[in-house]
C-alpha cells in the first residue's frame, strides 16, 4: 500500500514539474519577443484598422506606429518636448518604435515622435536606411535629454519632436511641429557663421573626406527623404544643417 501510494505521488510530482517548466519556457519565449518587438505579429490581423494598431514586419525591419501616443509616453514628454499651448496638439502625433542598424552593425530598438500624418513614411524612410545598413548611433526621445537639442546633439542622437524656438528667433521650429527629423548630429553638423554644433562635429566638417555616419547628396538618407518630398539642410545656401530633414503640410495639418 505504502508503495503504491508512493508511486502516485512520484507521477503528481512529475506532473507538477512538468508544468512548472512549460510554463516559465513559454513566459522566457513570451519575454524575448517582446523585446524583439514581434508579440503584435500575432495579433495584426484582429488589430487591423484599429487607432494605434499599425504595425509593419520584414524579416530584417520592424517598426510599430502609435497613432494614439501611450500614457506612459505622453507622462514622459509633457513639460519637455511636448508643451500644452504649443503648435500641434497630442492628436496631431504619432510615436513610432523601430529598429535601426547601429555603428556596432548590430540592429537596435529606437522610438521617435512625428506628425501623424508623415507617420507612415517616416517608417519607411527609416527602412530604407536600415536595409542599407546606414549606422545610427541612437535613437531617442529628446526627453532623455531635458528636450535640451545641444546636449541631445552632443550625444549624437537622432530626434524628432522638440517644441522650440529657431535660434535666434521667436519663430517655432519645424521640430515644433513634428515635422523635422536630426540624423547623427555628430557626424552631421550645424554651421552658420562661425557656429558648429556639436563642437564634436568639427572633424566632420569637411564634407569630402566622408566617413561611416555621415550624409552626403545621392546617399541612401538624402534619397529616401528627398523622394518623398523632404528638404534637407545640407542643401541650404545661408546655413548648412547635414543632420537635418523637414517637410512641409498644409497648413489645416499644422494648425
Amino acid at each position: 500500500m505504502s508503495i503504491r501510494i508512493l508511486l502516485r505521488f512520484s507521477v503528481f510530482l512529475i506532473l507538477i514539474i512538468s508544468i512548472i517548466i512549460v510554463s516559465v519556457k513559454f513566459q522566457d519565449i513570451y519575454i524575448n519577443s517582446e523585446e524583439k518587438g514581434l508579440t503584435e505579429q500575432k495579433n495584426n490581423q484582429s488589430n487591423k484598422g484599429k487607432k494605434g494598431n499599425k504595425f509593419k514586419e520584414s524579416k530584417e525591419y520592424t517598426y510599430r506606429i502609435y497613432e494614439e501616443i501611450p500614457q506612459g509616453i505622453v507622462k514622459k514628454i509633457s513639460g519637455l518636448s511636448f508643451l500644452k499651448g504649443g503648435p500641434v496638439t497630442l492628436e496631431d502625433l504619432a510615436y513610432i518604435k523601430l529598429t535601426y542598424w547601429g555603428f556596432d552593425d548590430r540592429t537596435h530598438f529606437g522610438e521617435i515622435i512625428v506628425h501623424k500624418e508623415l507617420a507612415q513614411e517616416v517608417a519607411e524612410i527609416f527602412g530604407e536606411i536600415y536595409a542599407a545598413k546606414f549606422p545610427i548611433a541612437k535613437m531617442r526621445l529628446i526627453d532623455e535629454y531635458q528636450a535640451d537639442d545641444d546636449l541631445s546633439m552632443a550625444d549624437n542622437n537622432t530626434s524628432g519632436l522638440c517644441m522650440r524656438k529657431v535660434r535666434g528667433s521667436d519663430n517655432y521650429s519645424k521640430h515644433s511641429f513634428g515635422i523635422a527629423i536630426d540624423i547623427n548630429p555628430v557626424q552631421n553638423p550645424y554651421l552658420c557663421q562661425g557656429i558648429l554644433l556639436p563642437q564634436a562635429g568639427k572633424d566632420y566638417v569637411d564634407r569630402q573626406d566622408f566617413r561611416e555616419g555621415m550624409i552626403v547628396k545621392g546617399d541612401v538618407v538624402y534619397e529616401a527623404f528627398k523622394n518623398r518630398g523632404w528638404t534637407w539642410g545640407g542643401e541650404w545656401k545661408t546655413l548648412k544643417d547635414y543632420q537635418h530633414f523637414q517637410k512641409n503640410l498644409p497648413v489645416e495639418s499644422v494648425e
